[in-house]
């Protein structure tokens, strides 16, 4: 009777460290974002930030900050109503972006989570149809399997390749889905495949984190002031780009 009740207990509190690592993530991502506007707004060249092997670290705490947004959906009481906010603020930022940097945002990140958790709120009773176990199984090999939908085909490059159909990539409404042509920009880009997949496997890994299954260094606070910033990504998000923009005018305008 303990033990059910320690676990209930965990179950019910935030995950600490989890909130340390969205914090964590969105600081990075504030940090790629002033590498980006100095390079290409204000032309100050930072070679190291745009090496190839700068992506891969970028697409891994973008990763991170997807994932953990998929295991907090699970203490939503509502993910429909955060994700219509989250979407409706992508797209102010869509009007907003080009009167600070010239570049446009069509399906940035507030974008795709708005849709993720619209979806997820939608099916929710479906996904968890598959234990949490086979769930993030089944999401780890989709997400594998489309990340080079943008590159036209689904599989493993030089393993199989099942090419996806061109005149789709020419539609022009499918960009969401990371079907678009050459022509396509997107300051911002996160389209829902492969991304969706690794959401979804979060949420189920939100299903150990409530039921207090995660190791017990999870749930306690380690850091206050980062799981602080954990808790308010979607404002940091917002607000760090005209804040970013203002000082950097400021120092070289």
């Amino acid at each position: 009777m303990a033990e059910r009740t320690k676990k209930a207990a965990a179950g019910s509190a935030r995950v600490g460290l989890l909130d340390e690592l969205r914090g964590f993530a969105i600081i990075c991502m504030v940090v790629y974002h002033a590498m980006y506007d100095l390079k290409f707004i204000f032309g100050v060249d930072v070679p190291i930030f745009f090496d190839g092997w700068f992506d891969i670290i970028r697409d891994i705490f973008a990763g991170l900050f997807i994932f953990i947004s998929g295991t907090v959906c699970r203490y939503s009481s509502n993910n429909l109503k955060r994700g219509a906010q989250c979407f409706f603020i992508g797209m102010i930022m869509t009007f907003v972006m080009p009167f600070f940097t010239g570049g446009t945002i069509m399906f940035g990140i507030l974008h795709f989570l708005g849709i993720s958790m619209m979806i997820f709120g939608l099916g929710e009773k479906v996904f968890d149809l598959l234990p949490a176990t086979v769930g993030i199984i089944v999401c780890a090999i989709l997400f594998i399997l489309t990340w080079n939908v943008q590159s036209g085909y689904i599989g493993i490059g030089g393993l199989f390749e099942l090419s996806l159909p061109s005149k789709a990539y020419e539609v022009g409404v499918l960009f969401p889905l990371g079907l678009h042509n050459s022509s396509f920009y997107s300051a911002d880009y996160f389209p829902m495949l492969p991304w969706f997949f690794l959401f979804i496997a979060g949420s189920y890994f939100g299903i150990w984190a409530k039921r207090g299954a995660l190791p017990k260094f999870f749930y306690p606070t380690h850091f206050k002031w980062l799981a602080t910033v954990g808790r308010y990504t979607i404002w940091i998000y917002v607000l760090h780009q005209p804040v970013i923009y203002l000082i950097f005018s400021l120092i070289f305008r």
